[in-house]
């Protein structure tokens, strides 16, 4: 690889690395996440705007194809099924994040490589390989995109879609020429903004459906000969140019081979937005250790990083559940009064607790410098309460629940995944242990069939 530049030589170690050069703790978190995101995608069966992408995707696409619709359980084309899949994967907002990257990989990756599989016949084996090219491409990129580009663009968005064709083309088994192509196509249709918050939008959901499915479109082009630029990423009017101030190319190549970002991806626990769970863990912790009722409490400041005040500032007076999920006082009532933050909470307490909405007008963020030079490879979490006898006490998180360093155990895991895919009925406890089995064995499947039966 010596003497090429970072596009290229991402696109070389994707393209090379094989089934003996991963080691088996990755193999392992690999069909992990898959299960986690399987049971996110269940759980947006039935939502405004997954209902949007399913009569799209019936307008559309044939009526009938290989790849499975996981939220009504019907055939599509690959492209269409990556579409919807990866709509409903990221509504609730309970699918995997890496930190540093301040990326969502599951949500695009597995949608494309899952339906590609299907419609191609590929193996389990070469399912859970190209999740991985995805994961290592996509959380590169995110952090080689810097801080400067999460102030306005939704890196799941953006990195997302040349995850989904960095996943996409390894399926295919492309050489580093075409992988440079798909990537280059995938680069140049990257999108995704931040605004939609301030309206109570569905973009967010939009943002991770374009990106499965356009990085799988650049994925077919490539393979029909269709060529993308080279350096889409760190080139003069590459993504770098247009995207960001602060991107560093070196953040594209660092650790090849022996660094597996995919390691250290999280799970989410609270279903809200991840810039609010450190200071969820540390608020439930403080009540804990200080005997605290949420009526004793008089204000919470919660100390955090700059982007929780760029993403979740602009959220004040909540209108939809989903946008209750990106408001720090929304999410810290909960936690407060019901004592968790989950789907049940959000559906049913989030906008009309009353108790949930006073505690809300009683919490503020402010930056802290710790915290926020500790970001995004650490996403530490600090709590100040005032109670209404005037006492003052603090607590803090260095490791939210679901980190690495903190991780969900295998109970948890499958706990979780139930959980989401019984939320609107979508599968049973049955049907869901059938799909996890099928997926801890996937390296013995010689083709991916369906997961849900």
């Amino acid at each position: 690889m010596a003497g090429t530049y970072p596009t290229r030589e991402l696109c070389e170690f994707l393209a090379a690395f094989t089934w003996s050069d991963v080691p088996g703790e990755v193999i392992e978190k690999t069909k992990e996440l898959f299960v986690d995101w399987l049971g996110s995608a269940l759980a947006g069966t039935g939502s405004r705007p997954v209902r949007a992408f399913q009569a799209f995707a019936r307008q559309a696409g044939p009526p009938s194809g290989p790849s499975e619709v996981l939220c009504d359980r019907s055939g599509t084309s690959a492209f269409f099924a990556a579409l919807v899949n990866a709509a409903a994967s990221h509504v609730v907002e309970q699918d995997d994040v890496h930190n540093g990257s301040v990326f969502h990989p599951g949500t695009v990756v597995f949608p494309a490589v899952l339906a590609l599989a299907q419609a191609e016949k590929r193996s389990g084996q070469e399912l859970l390989l190209a999740a991985i090219a995805g994961y290592e491409a996509g959380i590169r990129v995110g952090e080689f995109l810097g801080r400067s580009h999460y102030e306005v663009f939704h890196t799941t968005g953006t990195a997302g879609t040349l995850a989904s064709a960095a996943a996409t083309a390894k399926l295919l088994a492309f050489d580093a020429d075409a992988m440079q192509r798909s990537l280059g196509s995938a680069g140049t249709q990257a999108a995704g903004l931040w605004e939609f918050l301030r309206d109570a939008a569905d973009s967010k959901q939009l943002h991770t459906a374009k990106a499965a499915a356009d990085g799988l479109l650049a994925t077919c082009l490539a393979r029909e000969g269709f060529t993308g630029a080279r350096r889409i990423l760190e080139g003069a009017q590459g993504m770098a140019s247009g995207m960001s101030e602060d991107a560093d190319p070196a953040k594209l190549t660092a650790g090849l081979g022996r660094r597996w970002a995919i390691l250290e991806t999280s799970y989410k626990w609270h279903a809200s937005c991840r810039h609010t769970h450190p200071a969820a863990d540390a608020l439930l912790q403080l009540m804990r250790q200080e005997g605290l009722s949420h009526e004793q409490i008089a204000h919470v400041t919660a100390r955090v990083h700059q982007a929780a005040i760029d993403v979740l500032g602009p959220v004040v007076n909540p209108q939809t559940v989903h946008q209750a999920k990106f408001s720090m006082g929304t999410v810290l009532g909960l936690v407060a009064v019901h004592g968790k933050a989950g789907l049940q909470e959000f559906e049913q307490e989030a906008l009309t607790d009353s108790r949930v909405g006073a505690f809300n007008e009683r919490v503020k963020m402010v930056r802290d410098e710790e915290v926020d030079a500790a970001y995004p490879a650490r996403w530490i979490g600090k709590v100040e309460v005032r109670t209404v006898d005037g006492r003052t006490c603090a607590a803090r998180v260095d490791v939210p629940k679901g980190d690495p360093g903190n991780s969900l155990s295998r109970a948890e895991l499958d706990e979780k995944a139930i959980r989401l895919a019984r939320f609107r009925g979508a599968a049973t406890e049955t049907e869901m242990r059938a799909a996890m089995e099928h997926i801890r064995r996937l390296e013995t499947e010689s083709q991916v069939g369906r997961l849900l039966r």
